[in-house]
């Protein structure tokens, strides 16, 4: 039934229907960290494990006209600003959202930050994956025109995943706060509570978690899979995957309520047409797997043999295909040579909504 309620597809937040959403209780589950000992809690084990993302980059977005200007190109609001009457510095606010093409496809995923003001003009970090930093800083110029915004790479800033060693600190109970302070940036993930948060810095960033501990970023990558969530152009071809079909609208990363941006109008029709037939779910490979791994794109079949969608990504037994929704409860496989196959399972992950009319 799980699968059957998420086939309407909509999302939590501004403008969707008037639907119930509850969240499945989640199991308890610890990661596996690598063996890194920077930054050991000194009252017992690690709480929280630290990633440095060499993959993610950052471009800064800043002048008068940066909230219009991201406005028009992004799939979702901008992050809100803090307090605007001096008394306290601003909070770091993140956002999750998709550039798409003028066909309603994904080009890039980006995760928003805003920069504390001050006296200066708004300001915006975008990260992205660092092997489209060129093609999205001329993304952001190509639609420039005569807009006051200049946009320019960050390179000096690292980008760190902090993730507790337990779905429920995640959830609100980590003893963390949000700070944007100088050039360091620490925020909730906003795509789910499952992913922890996000630091940026300049400095060391084992330093400025209490607790914190390096961890393997083999770890990072399966538990985003584990969990369903996309990064990156591996998992999110550009020109190719559909933003719905990604589960943007269960990340937060979209606004059916916003004005005009590019790719709206296919995004739009969609949602409103309540029906999405695929979707990335997390997947588990069983069997001998080729020493490559499985390629992308390679055909997920039905034990008669009927395509039920194609994997996308993975790393290791874990991955994201894209399938039909009403099939992902039946034996799965994917062919790895003639006469040999791996047997692939598929989960609904449980912090997905389940929609009740």
């Amino acid at each position: 039934m799980a699968a059957t309620a998420l086939l309407r597809g909509a999302a939590p937040g501004r403008g969707g229907p008037a639907w119930r959403w509850r969240l499945r209780a989640a199991p308890r589950r610890r990661l596996a960290h690598g063996s890194g000992r920077h930054g050991d809690d000194p009252a017992g084990g690690a709480a929280w494990a630290c990633f440095p993302l060499g993959e993610r980059a950052l471009v800064r977005v800043r002048g008068p006209d940066s909230a219009p200007f991201l406005l028009g190109l992004l799939t979702n609001e901008l992050p809100l600003p803090g307090p605007a009457d001096g008394t306290a510095l601003p909070p770091a606010r993140a956002g999750y959202a998709h550039f798409l093409n003028v066909q309603g496809r994904t080009l890039y995923d980006v995760l928003l930050y805003r920069l504390p003001e001050h006296d200066e003009a708004p300001a915006f970090l975008l990260e992205c994956d660092r092997a489209v930093l060129g093609a999205l800083q001329r993304h952001l110029a190509l639609y420039k025109i005569r807009r006051k915004v200049t946009v320019e790479p960050r390179p000096e800033l690292r980008v760190w995943a902090v993730l507790p060693r337990t779905p429920e600190e995640a959830g609100g109970a980590a003893p963390l706060r949000e700070q944007a302070e100088g050039a360091t940036i620490l925020t909730r993930d906003p795509r789910t509570a499952r992913m922890g948060w996000r630091l940026l810095t300049q400095d060391e960033g084992l330093a400025l978690v209490p607790g914190g501990r390096l961890g393997d970023l083999r770890d990072y990558h399966r538990h985003r899979y584990q969990q369903g969530v996309p990064e990156g152009i591996h998992d999110l071809p550009p020109g190719v995957a559909l933003p719905l079909e990604s589960n943007l609208a269960f990340m937060n990363g979209v606004s059916f309520t916003k004005g005009c941006y590019i790719g709206q109008e296919l995004t739009a029709r969609t949602h409103h047409m309540g029906v999405i037939r695929k979707r990335l779910f997390p997947v588990r490979l069983s069997g001998p797997l080729p020493a490559g791994g499985i390629s992308p794109g390679t055909s997920v079949l039905t034990a008669s043999g009927q395509a039920a969608g194609k994997y996308r990504a993975g790393q290791g037994d874990v991955g994201l295909a894209l399938l039909r929704s009403e099939q992902i409860k039946g034996p799965l496989h994917i062919r790895i040579a003639e006469s040999g196959q791996v047997a692939l399972t598929a989960s609904v992950p449980d912090w997905w909504p389940t929609a009740t009319k």
